[in-house]
């Protein structure tokens, strides 16, 4: 068994990781953290109690590093390169949920701030599985992708041959309020989001240029991404519309059956999709269609599952050996 452990327990992807851990075949759960810690995983979330009674600390180096060989790091984005670099000298693992590791130092600087790590950035793997699922089994330090750029990637990347790439794509994406996490603000009021919906940082999202940067990474061609967001009166889940102009006609169901004819997680669906379908498992699934040289791909994943915590849970899994697929769910919360 391989122990683990969790720093940011509070939130809500803390609260995944842990439903996730309980029940998996090869971890075993020895650490549990928070900014402050003097708290118990139960009274974070009551809806553990009888589950799990586990005390939280906080998040001290020397205990992590006793406790833990491999840890998830549920921070916010800039609080978890400090922390990550003196666990990765302790030689423990780490898979970091922010985005203080996804991305090339230049990119990161521009849109969060001066990163702290960049010895360990170089050494980073990108945790989206599908096109990452080598690098990340010799790795040490996982970088999490963010929830919309996982949804995006996995329905655009097996299409961009096909796409015009001096041409303009638009990306509009919907979440759930959870993908704002726990931390109280006007937009995410209850009197805000219920019976409404709305764009937030439109054309400027820092996401975008996530995206940008992982498409000339693995194609090698620079794109123009117009991305944005929207919350949705939903608890969770996350559904992109992606517009862009095709090069040459092609059948994208095709393509997106061929491309991930071996990659168990990935549904291609006849009709469009939707959020409920896939809310509460590791599933992403993407459909698209065409009307002459215009194409339409249409993604759907939880955001909080392979968004955030089951994405992580599979890199820990191919980082230590195991089956990707170990621990993962895949029953829908329907109806």
């Amino acid at each position: 068994m391989t122990k683990v452990g969790i720093v940011g327990a509070s939130g809500y992807t803390g609260l995944e990781l842990v439903k996730l851990l309980l029940n998996h075949p090869h971890f075993t759960l020895t650490f549990l953290a928070t900014t402050q810690g003097d708290t118990t995983i139960e009274s974070l979330h009551p809806a553990l109690e009888d589950c799990i009674t586990m005390p939280v600390h906080a998040a001290d180096v020397e205990a992590i590093a006793e406790a833990c060989d491999l840890v998830f790091l549920a921070l916010p984005h800039k609080a978890s390169m400090g922390l990550a670099k003196q666990l990765l000298s302790q030689k423990v693992k780490v898979v970091d949920l922010s985005a203080d590791y996804r991305l090339e130092q230049e990119t990161y600087e521009a849109n969060y701030c001066p990163h702290e790590d960049p010895e360990h950035l170089d050494q980073a793997v990108y945790g989206l599985i599908e096109y990452y699922r080598d690098a990340l089994r010799g790795t040490s330090l996982a970088a999490g992708p963010g929830c919309y750029p996982t949804a995006t990637l996995l329905g655009l990347l097996p299409l961009i041959p096909y796409i015009d790439t001096d041409a303009p794509i638009f990306i509009d994406a919907k979440s759930g309020v959870s993908g704002a996490g726990k931390k109280l603000s006007e937009t995410t009021h209850f009197v805000t989001v219920n019976d409404n919906i709305f764009a937030y940082n439109p054309l400027k999202h820092r996401h975008a240029p996530e995206i940008a940067e992982k498409i000339a990474k693995i194609h090698g061609v620079q794109t123009q991404i117009n991305f944005v967001p929207h919350l949705i009166p939903a608890t969770r889940g996350e559904l992109i519309s992606i517009y862009a102009t095709l090069k040459k006609e092609v059948d994208p169901l095709d393509v997106l059956r061929k491309y991930y004819a071996d990659d168990r997680f990935i549904r291609i669906r006849e009709k469009p999709v939707d959020i409920k379908s896939t809310a509460g498992t590791h599933f992403c699934d993407i459909h698209a269609a065409v009307n002459g040289r215009a194409i339409w791909i249409n993604s759907a994943i939880d955001n909080l599952l392979r968004g955030a915590a089951s994405q992580a849970l599979v890199a820990a899994n191919l980082m230590c050996g195991y089956d990707e697929g170990a621990g993962v769910p895949t029953v829908a919360y329907v109806p």
